[in-house]
């Protein structure tokens, strides 16, 4: 992770640098805010800053903005000053840190900021070829399309590669091309130098030179101008690029990685994509399946991210009730993994008791989730034993044995010689564990009116 730190506060900043490098980070020190910022021009990306709160915090958020640097600041102070960390907070930090810096607190944050939720989670079977085929070719240079659906996880597998590759301790780049107008998105990717346009009033190093010896990862490439197109396929051929206003051209080392949720073929025979580019950027395809059709995710994203949301919200960690799993497991998601992220985020702040009910994952008006269109008998099976499975989660081998008895004793109306031959047990094992049971003050099922016990 790549850290830069701003101002001294009396040495303590010092102090949380060996800490952060001590925890693995790569960091850059400046004197003040501007420092920082010419450091950024150049290309020496950062993944989080931390300022002296007694510097301008809210300069320093406005430049990051009008610079399209999208980096999370933190501040800090050597007093605990509850004025000076709301004033940090409101001119857009995202945390204010006491100093003396704690070891741990100064750790948690590097974690959140490298992890940033970044862990794969799957389970589904097409997710589970599509990782280990993307850990395949993670080792090569080749450039990779990324295709899927809005919100089902295309930056989270494009972050795989990279971590799976020769260049896991380079830097990834990531710029969202629908995020950015037509008219900067060239010097966004490519740098400019100083007056090369009006309001460039110093040389900005571009994605491509910063992200050099790592991956940069091109998103939604297909909102991209067609007339950018073809400067970005010289530079994938030829591994070049031309600062705007520049005379001379700049050698990049990179991998490229593009994403795209619409299909590009179709935007080829539009005229909105160039061929040329297509067959580039698609020597590997990556086609990442909508979230409805990966059933066995859901429960499995669902649970990693009540987790995640109890962590950072200081809440307990509270599993999701049977009814609760039910309805994610019948829901059809159209936002995708982005929204189950939102829906379990709502829910742990909702939710009340020992239990994430259902309540508190239906929509804001109390509504239910989108059911899903009517499912393949193989996919509700599928969901059906991934809800089963994941209720096993937390709970000892004991307390499964009993619930898996006393469910088959439901299902033989109490006939124990029935229940033992589909537990594939004898009648003595079962009729000894339900006096187990018995003894230990549980309510063993009885026979049902009419059924024989035996």
């Amino acid at each position: 992770m790549r850290l830069t730190i701003v101002g001294h506060l009396k040495g303590q900043l010092t102090v949380a640098t060996r800490i952060a490098m001590d925890r693995g980070a790569a960091v850059v020190h400046a004197e003040t805010v501007e420092q920082a910022l010419r450091t950024l021009r150049a290309g020496r990306g950062a993944d989080l800053i931390m300022i002296d709160v007694a510097l301008p915090v809210r300069d320093l958020v406005g430049a990051l903005e009008a610079e399209r640097f999208h980096i999370p600041v933190v501040a800090c102070g050597v007093d605990n000053d509850a004025r000076a960390a709301v004033e940090a907070i409101r001119a857009g930090a995202k945390e204010y840190i006491p100093l003396p810096p704690d070891p741990e607190l100064i750790a948690a944050v590097l974690a959140a900021v490298a992890d940033d939720g970044r862990d794969m989670v799957f389970r589904d079977p097409s997710m589970v070829s599509l990782v280990q085929l993307s850990t395949q070719i993670a080792g090569s240079s080749a450039s990779v399309l990324i295709t899927g659906e809005s919100g089902s996880g295309k930056e989270m597998l494009a972050r795989h590669v990279h971590t799976k590759s020769p260049r896991a301790n380079a830097p990834f780049v990531s710029v969202n091309c629908a995020a950015i107008p037509e008219q900067l998105l060239e010097s966004e990717l490519f740098g400019h130098e100083k007056g090369a346009f009006t309001g460039a009033t110093a040389r900005r190093i571009g994605k491509f030179e910063e992200a050099s010896g790592g991956t940069l990862l091109l998103d939604e490439i297909s909102e991209m101008d067609v007339r950018l197109q073809a400067k970005l396929l010289r530079a994938l051929q030829e591994r070049v690029i031309d600062r705007v206003g520049g005379g001379k051209p700049v050698s990049v080392d990179i991998r490229v990685i593009a994403t795209s949720n619409r299909n590009l073929a179709d935007e080829v025979r539009k005229g909105t994509f160039r061929e040329d580019l297509l067959y580039r950027l698609n020597v590997v395809n990556l086609k990442i399946p909508p979230l409805r059709e990966r059933p066995a995710d859901v429960l499995a994203l669902a649970a990693h991210f009540a987790n995640k949301y109890a962590r950072i919200n200081g809440f307990p960690v509270r599993p999701l009730s049977a009814e609760a799993r039910g309805e994610l497991a019948r829901s059809r998601f159209p936002g995708n993994v982005r929204e189950l992220e939102n829906t379990i985020h709502r829910a742990v702040l909702l939710a009340a008791g020992p239990e994430i009910g259902v309540e508190a994952i239906r929509t804001p008006d109390g509504a239910p989730l989108e059911p899903q269109a009517a499912r393949s008998p193989a996919a509700r099976a599928a969901a059906t034993a991934e809800e089963v499975t994941r209720s096993f989660v937390g709970r000892t081998l004991a307390d499964v044995e009993r619930d898996l008895i006393f469910d088959t004793l439901g299902h033989t109306r109490g006939n124990r010689t029935h229940a033992a031959n589909i537990l594939g047990i004898s009648i003595r094992t079962l009729r000894n564990k339900l006096n187990q049971y018995d003894d230990e003050g549980f309510a063993v099922p009885p026979p049902q009116a009419g059924v024989a016990a035996a």
